[in-house]
């Protein structure tokens, strides 16, 4: 039998996203937001309200990178959660990562984290900001071949239900596939 919850957030696994974007003096701004998917194939949406310095940051430069948190990074993942720009303004340098410039978009490319998504800003709406995918970046080390391997990369999830956070990383089927042994 099934029981009632007192939660509305409960879709699980949620991603952990880094947002990335340069503040008005060019220093770099980083945010935790697990409402974001893939709105279409080459776009991005972010469920993100203006409050947020990033979404400020989003608007004036036109860009944003997405990073994909890995389970290394776990403590400074939640830091940017925890923490607002609004009122920490170095929180990025107190987080000890690093942050290369995009060559694809005006925003940094933080370097620690495996997977990285440049884009551009396309518009904000009632449901956050929407953004063009224009190119994407992963570490060499999360390769086996020539194809990502995730369990090289240690995305983690994270968990509505008791705010805890779980690497993604065991395979488990094939898309596509799998489920072609039912079809008769």
């Amino acid at each position: 039998m099934k029981k009632n919850i007192k939660t509305t957030e409960a879709i699980f696994p949620m991603p952990v996203l880094m947002i990335a974007t340069y503040n008005e003096d060019g220093s770099v701004d980083v945010m935790n937001a697990a409402w974001g998917t893939m709105f279409e194939r080459d776009q991005v949406l972010l469920n993100l309200t203006e409050t947020h310095k990033t979404v400020k940051n989003i608007k004036r430069r036109k860009a944003f990178t997405v990073s994909i948190a890995d389970a290394k990074h776990v403590k400074e993942a939640d830091y940017f959660g925890m923490v607002s720009a609004n009122n920490t303004p170095n929180k990025f340098e107190k987080s000890g990562l690093t942050a290369t410039k995009s060559k694809n978009v005006d925003a940094p490319i933080i370097n620690e984290f495996p997977i990285c998504i440049e884009c551009e800003f396309i518009e904000y709406q009632d449901c956050g900001v929407i953004g063009k995918v224009v190119n994407v970046l992963a570490d060499e080390k999360v390769f086996s071949g020539d194809k990502i391997d995730i369990s090289k990369v240690e995305a983690i999830a994270f968990d509505p239900y008791t705010h805890g956070y779980y690497k993604v990383s065991e395979r488990v089927g094939n898309a596509f596939s799998d489920g072609l042994k039912l079809k008769k």
